[in-house]
């Protein structure tokens, strides 16, 4: 299937790791231009490097996307340099578990605003697209209560909220907004990997609560997050896309 992406201008939050990094990949092999943001210079710069091969414009900037002021800037420099935006994917997490205040800040402030900010910020470009595209990255952990109960799953939980009422707010200016909330995301140098080293005990009982046997990969989580970028997917808006291999068991109404 050609998802009618080839040519568009994207900004990818996170894109140096995981989910954002397979998300900016695919993408960029489906010959959209890519702007992509993380913490870390040395990774953004090899990230950029890595995916602008394939011949798309790959740009990466250090960002932290809980900085409202810095993020509002990278949104108006991406875009003038790409010659505008389409797509917009919001994937950073603070990964905030703690019950503390410190986390329910940075939680507020990277997951929550990070997201709204971003699409604030993209809107006017959005807006001139006549393919535009929303997808906020959000986790089955704002579908049901398990350990990440607290600022993680409440604020994922929100943004599902947050996409479905964009969705409804900018259908009639065909702006599309979907989210993605992916089960259980297995890759180097990511949280399961560092609770497969630190409590193989808890890892071991996570694993077997999913019931394909296993985790899923960044590019599963991506091909869904890709899919919803796309043309192809023209009258899909609102919608949470859950990938999660079967690990939740509530109904979605």
């Amino acid at each position: 299937m050609d998802l009618g992406l080839k040519g568009l201008n994207a900004l990818v939050t996170g894109g140096t790791k995981g989910i954002g990094r397979a998300i900016a990949q695919t993408l960029a092999a489906e010959g959209v231009n890519v702007a992509l943001c993380a913490r870390n210079a040395e990774e953004v710069a090899a990230t950029a490097a890595e995916l602008s091969a394939g011949g798309t414009k790959v740009i990466g900037s250090v960002v932290d996307v809980g900085d409202g002021a810095a993020l509002a800037k990278w949104v108006a420099d991406a875009g003038a340099t790409l010659g505008g935006i389409d797509i917009v994917v919001a994937n950073v997490s603070a990964l905030a578990i703690a019950g503390d205040e410190a986390a329910w800040q940075r939680g507020f402030d990277v997951d929550m605003m990070g997201t709204v900010r971003l699409v604030n910020a993209a809107m006017p470009m959005l807006e001139k697209s006549k393919s535009a595209a929303i997808v906020t990255i959000s986790s089955v952990s704002g579908r049901e209560i398990d350990f990440a109960a607290g600022p993680y799953g409440a604020f994922k939980a929100a943004i599902v909220h947050y996409t479905q009422g964009l969705a409804y707010q900018l259908a009639s200016k065909n702006i599309r907004a979907n989210s993605v909330s992916p089960g259980n995301t297995y890759f180097p140098g990511g949280v399961w990997t560092q609770i497969e080293q630190g409590n193989p005990a808890f890892f071991k009982e996570a694993l077997g609560m999913n019931p394909m046997g296993r985790m899923a990969t960044p590019q599963e989580i991506a091909n869904a997050a890709v899919f919803l970028c796309s043309p192809a997917a023209s009258f899909v808006t609102g919608t949470n896309l859950v990938v999660d291999g079967g690990l939740t068991k509530g109904v979605q109404l």
